[in-house]
């Protein structure tokens, strides 16, 4: 079960916007190494360090030894176990299809702009 303590710590982490995109980069290309992940940001590798640090203790990102580079994976369970406290299996349903819907519209307003 989740606790309020680690429901603090994950969205503190998800609510700076380098941390959520490191997490799309690694939901992309699970196993970077830290180095080749810096590379893809324009701030210090120091900063992307701390930034991994906060991601670490929310248990949102782990990270195993692979000789001497660590490499990083998305762990995505925090956030689902967030989701199932909230929403039963008839809402998360409903909710993912409007989800869908919503993307839809945006893709279709898109297409219709570039027109």
């Amino acid at each position: 079960m989740i606790t309020d303590s680690d429901m603090d710590r994950i969205f503190n982490a998800l609510s700076h916007s380098t941390r959520r995109a490191i997490l799309d980069r690694l939901r992309s290309e699970p196993g970077q190494a830290v180095g080749a992940l810096a590379a893809n940001f324009d701030v210090s590798r120091i900063a992307i360090m701390a930034h991994l640090r906060v991601l670490e203790e929310a248990n949102l990102v782990i990270s195993e030894k692979d000789g001497r580079t660590r490499r990083l994976y998305l762990n995505a369970v925090p956030i689902q176990q967030i989701s199932d406290r909230w929403l039963d299996a008839y809402s998360g349903s409903f909710a993912s299809r409007l989800t869908g819907i919503k993307y839809a519209a945006e893709e279709a307003a898109k297409r219709e702009g570039k027109q």
